[in-house]
């Protein structure tokens, strides 16, 4: 079955461009025009990603992102004009994945999005064991997180944050090492992608009861702590 991308975006001969140059690629493309029909979209047939735009009528991408994140963990790129470090993570922060700044090149979004599939379709590598961790168990081979026995739900990027910190506890890991192993060598983003994402999975964790399991090595990184 091919693998299923929802494109929202207002702008119709944008939207027609994208879906040309993924289904090239042999991606199965829908089209949302407007925040709500799309996020109807997701959650009614839920895609395997969404290509989000900033700037859509009846709710912006922002408000879709955070109503999509609060049911689904679905992996979204977001398309915008704005190219400031703030509305950046402002998108991380809402639980984007990656993030392509206006004008851009067709064929770099696709490149993103076989970047993103390639980081949802496992753990990272050698790391598809159970990992235990005090309360948090996390187990790699089914990308399922469980604290105390109840589920967690994580984002592909929380998940595999999660796992290449606990695979080996108490080791740090610099933001820079972090990027390499989970986004990719080839990710053009800032570091600050990582403390976001660290920050929204602490987040996580603390509301499911297990608030210490990733500590902060002030000026170097970040580590699990051993149990």
């Amino acid at each position: 079955m091919a693998t299923r991308i929802l494109v929202v975006e207002d702008d119709a001969d944008a939207a027609t461009v994208v879906r040309a140059y993924l289904e090239r690629e042999g991606y199965d493309v829908t089209v949302a025009h407007d925040g709500v029909s799309g996020l109807e979209a997701a959650l009614d047939e839920p895609p395997d990603l969404v290509v989000l735009d900033w700037m859509l009528p009846g709710m912006d991408g922002l408000s879709f992102l955070r109503a999509l994140r609060r049911a689904k963990a679905l992996p979204v790129i977001m398309l915008t004009a704005r190219s400031e470090e703030n509305d950046r993570v402002a998108g991380l922060e809402a639980g984007a994945d990656d993030y392509v700044v206006k004008p851009y090149s067709p064929r770099e979004l696709v490149a993103r999005v076989g970047a993103v599939l390639r980081r949802m379709s496992g753990a990272p590598a050698g790391e598809d064991a159970v990992v235990t961790l005090a309360d948090v168990r996390i187990d790699g081979g089914r990308r399922r997180v469980e604290v105390a026995g109840e589920p967690v739900v994580l984002s592909a990027l929380e998940f595999d944050l999660l796992i290449t910190l606990a695979a080996t506890p108490g080791r740090v890991f610099s933001r820079g090492e972090l990027i390499d192993r989970v986004w990719g060598p080839d990710f053009a983003g800032v570091d600050r992608v990582v403390d976001v994402h660290v920050s929204n999975l602490r987040q996580k964790l603390a509301a499911a009861g297990a608030a210490d399991v990733v500590g902060t090595v002030r000026g170097v990184g970040y580590r699990a702590e051993a149990p």
